[in-house]
């Protein structure tokens, strides 16, 4: 498989995670910022490797073979956002980039003895779940900060948007996986947010609060 390709079939796999329905040429043109002309090629090579489902004017779903195939592209990107978060001190906005590259190397054996080497852990430094050497994946019961309510309390356990300037931003208010969030106001106006994390309070738009997942 090319990295195109491959590249492809996470991009697919990512959008059927948002929505079981099938993927439209249009949303996968989007997400890769390409012409729809140019993703009908790249599904009309895909399927004759039995990697999607797709017809015509009627969208694409991945094969079981296609979504075992987009799992360990998955699996190798955050196990390898694992390690350089964990073991060579990288920031966790510094990593996405980085593993995009390092999610092309084929070794099956460097993975496996990669997640052994980190213990074998279930979820990313944003909190997205790894799948396991199988496809398996272990899905934690979450939702955005938006979705609650005032005087509500939760963990933050990731988040949507997984962008530098979004993960700075999370830094500089001392955000982070297992920050402990208290819901002090919700305003009816524009749903902004008062909130407690820690001992320090701030204010957060709907948009920042739509972005954190709360457990």
């Amino acid at each position: 498989m090319t990295f195109s390709e491959e590249n492809y079939l996470k991009t697919i796999y990512h959008l059927t995670w948002v929505s079981d329905a099938d993927i439209s040429t249009n949303a996968i043109a989007e997400k890769m910022e390409t012409k729809a002309s140019s993703v009908t090629d790249m599904l009309k090579k895909l399927s004759e490797k039995d990697l999607v489902n797709y017809i015509k004017y009627q969208g694409v779903s991945l094969t079981d073979k296609g979504k075992l195939a987009a799992k360990m592209i998955v699996r190798k990107h955050r196990l390898w956002e694992c390690f350089l978060v964990e073991k060579l001190e990288f920031s966790w906005d510094e990593v996405h980039d980085i593993a995009e590259q390092l999610e092309h190397i084929k070794s099956e054996k460097l993975i496996n003895k990669l997640d052994d080497f980190l213990g074998n852990p279930t979820e990313d430094p944003h909190g997205d779940p790894i799948p396991d050497a199988n496809g398996r994946i272990i899905k934690v019961e979450k939702q955005l900060l938006s979705e609650f309510e005032k005087n509500q309390i939760g963990i933050c356990v990731g988040v949507k948007d997984t962008s530098s300037d979004f993960l700075k931003y999370l830094d500089k208010q001392e955000i982070a996986l297992g920050s402990q969030i208290e819901i002090i106001e919700k305003e009816s106006f524009d749903s902004s947010f008062r909130i407690r994390v820690g001992t320090k309070e701030l204010t957060v738009s709907n948009k920042i609060a739509s972005n954190i997942y709360i457990k």
